[in-house]
């Protein structure tokens, strides 16, 4: 199997033809609203800052931040990254004793919306999920064909892959990072070499969730699973497949996937032997991942607040989904089409993202 990303490599969920569509013809047509992870108390030795940008990473708008206030590049706090292909609004934090000089930053296609003081320094990953407004033009199919495939992934929820922007232009991210594994590349910056190996790592999940689709294993459960609950985020190990099932097809419980490292344990049993498979793939062992922490992912989430707007030309989706998940996985469902697979290769997550690729977004 390759490593380069291809949406047509991985299963579907839904068995609709698709609407078609363009996206983001315009910046306007993607939008993407942090949602916070708790309420800012209002008083304390942060300011947070409520951003919206267009036209920038999150990223750059830290570099510029940083510059032009005085404000040390680690003192800024950040819940996640955002892609400069979108308007996306989120939080940001700085110790409160720059309040004053934040007249000083300005940046085309940046606003500051709103600042208030806050206890702690705002945290990777301190986040709830993203909201999603994205506008679908040129669309074959319509509002009526959209609303019926995002009501079945709102029931049944939709396949948590790892979409494009995890894989860089033209999807070779996790090529390259096959070669970091094997001592071949010429890379030497530690932050890109993990990030290159975490595509692998996303590529072998999106595999193995694959797997399960093809096998009609979304929606239950494997001796050897180790499954997690929605409503309160335990993970327990599924020893009786049959029993515990009925509570996944419910929506209750969901399985999870391993993102391989050393504080990671594979998966046993049927489970087990399904992630080997997919692992086989592209001829590698768990072992090759050990300079990486690892981690677990679900292998479903659950749109919330999910609607269909009848546009002229097509249609407006508009939806949440929890940190980690991909807006794009949500819109492939609908579209059936290489969603965003002509990454940018400057591209950024619209959630937040650990180092092992556990917990981000957009995207």
């Amino acid at each position: 199997m390759s490593l380069v990303f291809e949406w047509a490599a991985l299963r579907a969920l839904t068995e609709s033809a698709g609407t078609g569509g363009t996206l983001r013809a315009e910046a306007q047509d993607f939008r993407v609203e942090e949602v916070g992870a708790y309420p800012l108390s209002g008083e304390g030795d942060h300011l947070f800052l409520h951003v919206e940008k267009t036209g920038h990473t999150t990223a750059h708008v830290l570099r510029e931040l940083s510059a032009q206030v005085g404000v040390r590049d680690r003192d800024i706090g950040v819940a996640g990254l955002k892609d400069r292909h979108a308007v996306t609004t989120q939080w940001l934090s700085v110790p409160a004793k720059y309040e004053r000089r934040l007249g000083e930053f300005a940046l085309d296609g940046v606003r500051i919306l709103d600042t208030t003081r806050h206890g702690n320094k705002l945290g990777m990953g301190h986040l709830r999920g993203n909201r999603f407004v994205v506008r679908v033009r040129d669309a074959a199919g319509g509002a009526a064909e959209a609303e019926a495939v995002l009501n079945l992934l709102g029931a049944g929820g939709v396949p948590n892959y790892f979409g494009p922007q995890r894989f860089g232009l033209g999807g070779l991210n996790a090529e390259e990072g096959l070669r970091v594994l094997r001592g071949e590349s010429r890379l030497r910056d530690p932050r890109v070499r993990r990030f290159l190996i975490s595509s692998v790592q996303s590529a072998v999940f999106n595999a193995s969730l694959s797997l399960r689709l093809e096998r009609g294993l979304f929606a239950s459960l494997l001796a050897g699973d180790m499954a997690k609950k929605h409503d309160t985020g335990g993970v327990f190990l599924v020893e009786d497949a049959a029993a515990e099932s009925p509570r996944a097809e419910r929506g209750e419980v969901s399985a999870t996937g391993t993102l391989f490292g050393k504080k990671t344990k594979p998966l046993t049993l049927d489970a087990g032997a399904l992630e080997a498979e997919a692992l086989a793939l592209f001829d590698l062992t768990p072992g090759v991942f050990a300079s990486r922490r690892g981690d677990r992912r679900l292998t479903r989430v659950f749109p919330e607040e999910a609607s269909v707007t009848p546009q002229d030309d097509g249609y407006t989706l508009s939806f949440t989904l929890p940190k980690g998940s991909f807006a794009t996985s949500v819109l492939r469902e609908v579209m059936k089409t290489e969603v965003d697979s002509a990454a940018p290769d400057d591209a950024e997550t619209d959630g937040s993202e650990s180092d092992d690729g556990a917990a981000g977004g957009q995207e």
